[in-house]
């Protein structure tokens, strides 16, 4: 990276902050680690010409971040410094006793009251200096035991604009909600040295190419219960290792009250969900999935936080504007949450050291940032329909402050975390999004190809007849060059209730009758299985350099997900129902998948394969990738990753013998996946003993071509044998090599 590097940084030269120590991970010791001073931030304009016509407001924005860099290194002492917001707020242990420092401007009085205290507002009276952060210091009892119990409530309570009130500290670490009681307790959370996790395993290296479970802990089981970390260490973590993951992504850990808001309304924002078990619980997850070598992302939401006053930062000072925008400006109309200030100095440590929190405390392998075209837009991404003119996205609409946050937070994890990943969630498909921060990007690694799942579900709505071979590729394929992206078919919002699975659009009703082995079929659950398969493989073999599956949809779950909920009554005197508080809908079946006595267990078989297929060839970041046929006649899309062919025929009643597809290699092909195997719930009328020899001779564009056979409906991938048996060459070489002295 250094080498890439321009010339002009010269003029911007500046001491990066390294780290103190150097950091130990599991047996394993890394180089003390630091983040690089901003770079000129001018290839963006070489990698994509377009963007010269716009060079006023990038550079303007490129300023405004250097700008920032400058004044936290100024003031603060350097990114790493600011970062570590939460060795300076909240509670801190020391040998002498505790201190808690909490900013909140807008108060003319606080106190901090617990158990410790009897939550007597005198006792414990805070002072305030000259940029509204309150603090106390509590010594150690006269035995040497901490002032607070571990494990005891404390809340401050303030004087504000709006009255007394009762807050949980904004940099808590733990809250929780005891039983029949509506809000919540924050939990002073400091266990005896005895009784800390202490991780075993090093975290693994990132993968070349992503294949992430996207997973929810507490639906995570069979039963209609909210379930545990503990749990999904043990039964889920070998079940996403077995199906060939290497990733899981997990939501809703950041805490939040309300439960049906899928973990999105974030009111505690430094504690992992209590729902699920403790912190160190939390952390023996992580850790076991590094022991399986995955790596956990988790998903962060920093684009919004719940409007909840009682529980979350909402007029936490008593004022409007203290972490958010005051007014209209810092309320999501739709979300029904508030929007952050990012161009606030104490929201930014906020948020800065909230992201580094969660990689140094917890060890999570990195982000998939939730909401962030809300972030980057103050329209919010709301009723616009992004077309792709480079106008919509660096004009007055462009939330500058919000797109350096991102800048400053994707440079302090790829500087303090080289391994860390971060993916972002923006439907706009802004340019520049995947690019380096110091190119002048935004500096996400990858992107969500989110017109994909929106795509599939226009494609469903149709009549076989009407699918369009070229549409699919075009939208599959239509991303910026540089810039990767994370495909999917469906996550977990095609999965909720109002929305359709791809199984459920593809079978309905048919799903709930039709799926046990030993009864008859029907035309729509064989369509159905079918076109599963293939929507799901050519996602991850067109779509992307990532991929990423909800759980319980690779073997196509069958109902929707509906959070436990009451009946709503609205102030016009509506009522909305709700599920009576159910847990039914909140759980994912895999008893389903697992079961092979059902035509589930085929459809798990298939992505267990698929994923499986990935590993051993690397397809998805191949940079080989050519497409030889849109046929729209024939309804068959024929291309190449790597030294694979991959031929689908998404034709409904026709097979073609002696069909001939080009390549570009020469050799002998053979079968590495067959969307018609029986173990996968087809009808077995491809023969795997099969060789298929090329010829000379340009065809499709392709200087050589053999003959398959593709049966309607089907999806199979060739594999050049020499590939093979070079794998296999190399395996029993690695075997019998003698060991070194």
């Amino acid at each position: 990276m250094e080498d890439d590097k321009n010339v002009e940084e010269d003029e911007v030269k500046k001491e990066s902050v390294p780290l103190h120590e150097t950091i130990s991970i599991g047996k394993s010791e890394s180089k003390p680690r630091s983040i690089p001073p901003p770079g000129s931030g001018q290839r963006i304009y070489d990698i994509d010409p377009s963007l010269a016509g716009f060079r006023q407001h990038l550079d303007y924005r490129y300023s405004q971040y250097k700008r920032l860099r400058e004044e936290i290194d100024k003031y603060e002492g350097g990114l790493d410094a600011f970062s570590r917001g939460f060795e300076k707020f909240g509670f801190l242990r020391s040998e002498t006793g505790i201190t808690y420092r909490e900013w909140a401007p807008g108060a003319t009085w606080a106190a901090l009251i617990g158990d410790f205290n009897n939550w007597n507002p005198n006792a414990d009276v805070m002072t305030r200096n000259e940029f509204g952060v309150w603090e106390i210091f509590l010594p150690n009892n006269a035995d040497g035991s901490p002032p607070i119990p571990h494990g005891s409530r404390v809340k401050i309570r303030m004087d504000t604009p709006s009255g007394i009130k009762d807050s949980i500290p904004a940099w808590i670490k733990f809250s929780v909600q005891a039983p029949g009681e509506i809000p919540y307790n924050a939990i002073y959370y400091d266990p005896p040295k005895e009784e800390k996790y202490v991780f075993k395993h090093p975290q693994p290296k990132r993968p070349k190419s992503l294949r992430i479970y996207e997973s929810h802990v507490g639906m995570s089981s069979t039963e209609p219960i909210i379930n545990t970390y503990a749990n999904f260490r043990d039964d889920m973590l070998p079940r996403i290792k077995k199906l060939g993951y290497n990733a899981v992504q997990i939501m809703a850990i950041q805490e939040h009250s309300y439960y049906a808001s899928f973990g999105y309304h974030v009111t505690n924002f430094f504690a992992p969900s209590s729902r699920f078990g403790t912190p160190d619980d939390l952390k023996s997850l992580i850790d076991k999935a590094h022991e399986l070598g995955l790596l956990v992302l988790m998903d962060v939401v920093h684009s919004h936080a719940s409007n909840n006053t009682l529980d979350g930062l909402n007029m936490f000072d008593g004022t409007d504007s203290h972490y958010f925008h005051s007014g209209s400006r810092g309320h999501h109309w739709l979300w029904d949450s508030r929007l952050f200030n990012y161009g606030s100095w104490e929201v930014l440590r906020f948020l800065l050291s909230n992201a580094r929190w969660w990689l140094e405390e917890y060890r999570f392998d990195g982000f998939r940032f939730d909401g962030v075209t809300s972030m980057m837009y103050t329209h919010h991404g709301l009723q616009v329909a992004f077309t792709g003119n480079y106008n919509e996205y660096f004009g007055y609409a462009t939330d500058v402050d919000a797109v350096i946050y991102l800048m400053l937070v994707n440079d302090m994890i790829h500087g303090l975390f080289p391994e860390a990943v971060t993916i972002g969630e923006d439907v706009s498909g802004k340019p520049t999004f995947c690019i380096p921060v110091e190119d002048g990007g935004v500096g996400f690694d990858y992107r969500l190809h989110m017109a994909i799942a929106d795509k599939w579900i226009e494609i469903l709505k149709k009549r076989d007849e009407d699918w369009k071979m070229g549409d699919i590729v075009h939208t599959l394929t239509n991303r910026r060059w540089l810039e990767k992206c994370v495909a999917y078919a469906e996550s977990h919002d095609q999965a909720l209730v109002g929305d359709k699975t791809i199984a459920f659009w593809l079978m309905d009703k048919d799903m709930y009758d039709f799926m046990a082995r030993d009864r008859p079929s029907t035309p729509l659950i064989d369509r159905g299985i079918a076109l599963h398969k293939m929507i799901r493989l050519i996602t991850m073999g067109l779509g992307g350099e990532g991929y990423l599956n909800f759980m319980g949809n690779e073997f196509g779950h069958p109902e929707w997900i509906d959070f436990p909920r009451g009946d709503r009554h609205l102030p016009n005197g509506k009522v909305i129902p709700g599920n009576n508080h159910s847990y039914d809908k909140c759980r994912r079946r895999f008893d389903l998948g697992d079961a092979d006595y059902l035509r589930y267990h085929g459809m798990q078989e298939f992505d267990q394969a698929m994923q499986h297929l990935e590993e051993a060839y690397g397809f998805m970041t191949s940079e080989h990738q050519y497409i030889s046929r849109k046929d729209e006649g024939d309804r068959i899309i024929v291309f190449e990753r790597g030294n694979l062919v991959f031929v689908f025929n998404f034709h409904w009643t026709n097979s073609y013998s002696d069909y001939r597809v080009g390549c570009f290699k020469s050799g002998k092909y053979k079968i590495v996946l067959d969307s018609d195997d029986g173990l996968f719930g087809g009808f077995n009328r491809l023969s795997h003993d099969a060789e298929h020899f090329t010829f000379d001779g340009w065809y499709d564009n392709r200087p050589r071509s053999f003959m398959v056979y593709a049966p309607s409906r089907t999806a199979v991938v060739y594999a050049l044998v020499e590939d093979e048996e070079n794998e296999a060459k190399n395996e029993v070489e690695s075997e019998v090599k003698p060991a070194s002295g």
